[in-house]
């Protein structure tokens, strides 16, 4: 008869990562899908985390590993796979991977989510050539030179005030008068002598051969095209949920996958818990927190069932 697991979680992100140590802890018998083979998710292209209680100023990628190491040392397993498909079958789900199919009684989806697009001409001609969605991944190869990021939140900022101390001038492009980011990372970047705004304005095409060397910047509210040159840019636009899976499985809202502080979605059995679920607030805490209310709810199910 095959194995039938307590749980199979898919992600190893901070919200995956959670809900293995949690599980471990509660002695289900556990898999975590993961198919990167690198476990962290977003966090491991964090500069730094200054938000996390308890390790200031601590990089992501060693955060990211930290946690990795907790869910190692109570002996999670882990699989180097990536998923294709899930069948609910009442109480049993089937989980189809690329080089595997794992039956169990439960399943935490913590899947995540990317890098939203630009979508302006030349992005994707240019990606790897100066175009950029992490700055602390490839922030180094921009020193000394001039770089632009585009948006206005939490991590617009905390980018441009990466790039700040690498490159000789950065530039910030949103689309509105004012940023959206946390007041004291706003208080940091407006203090920085090589940071210049570019307020109300959006990037229309990203030019370049073989290599980005300008921008074609819109005002909003004048209508005005400039060129700016720059030899990089970082595009900070906001993330997409990485639910493209379970279209048709669970209810969704804007792609993200509905459920509440229980991480319950619309099938009994499923879960959903990090940056993939509707929430107020998409960081590594939540996240973290979500891993161990979806294993709370686990096992309150599989008592149940």
């Amino acid at each position: 008869m095959e194995k039938l697991y307590d749980v199979v979680i898919i992600g190893s992100g901070p919200a995956g990562l959670a809900a293995a140590i949690y599980a471990e802890r509660a002695r289900l018998d556990t898999i975590v899908i993961e198919k990167t083979g690198m476990s962290g998710g977003q966090v491991l292209t964090t500069s730094e985390v200054d938000n996390y209680p308890g390790l200031p100023g601590i990089g992501g990628f060693d955060l990211g590993m930290k946690m990795r190491e907790h869910a190692d040392q109570l002996g999670a397993h882990f699989s180097d796979d990536e998923l294709l498909s899930i069948t609910d079958e009442g109480k049993v789900k089937t989980v189809v991977c690329e080089n595997g199919t794992y039956q169990t009684k439960t399943v935490i989806i913590a899947t995540g989510a990317s890098h939203r697009k630009l979508g302006a001409p030349g992005e994707e001609e240019l990606a790897g050539m100066g175009v950029s969605y992490c700055a602390t991944c490839d922030g180094a190869f921009f020193r000394n030179k001039v770089t632009a990021v585009i948006g206005g939140g939490d991590v617009a900022i905390e980018d441009a005030i990466f790039l700040s101390r690498l490159c000789k001038k950065v530039y910030v492009i949103h689309r509105r008068g004012q940023l959206r980011g946390a007041r004291s990372l706003q208080d940091k970047l407006f203090s920085l002598e090589n940071v210049e705004m570019v307020w109300d304005s959006v990037v229309e095409r990203i030019k370049g051969e073989e290599q980005t060397g300008a921008l074609d910047v819109k005002n909003v509210k004048t209508g005005e095209i400039s060129e700016l040159e720059v030899d990089g840019v970082f595009v900070a636009v906001g993330i997409s949920p990485n639910s493209q899976p379970f279209e048709g499985l669970v209810e969704m809202d804007h792609g993200y996958i509905k459920a509440g502080e229980d991480c319950q979605t619309s099938v009994a059995g499923i879960y959903a818990a990090g940056d993939v679920r509707t929430k107020q607030l998409r960081q590594i805490i939540t996240a973290a927190a979500d891993g161990a209310n979806a294993i709370t709810s686990v096992e309150r199910y599989l008592a149940e069932n």
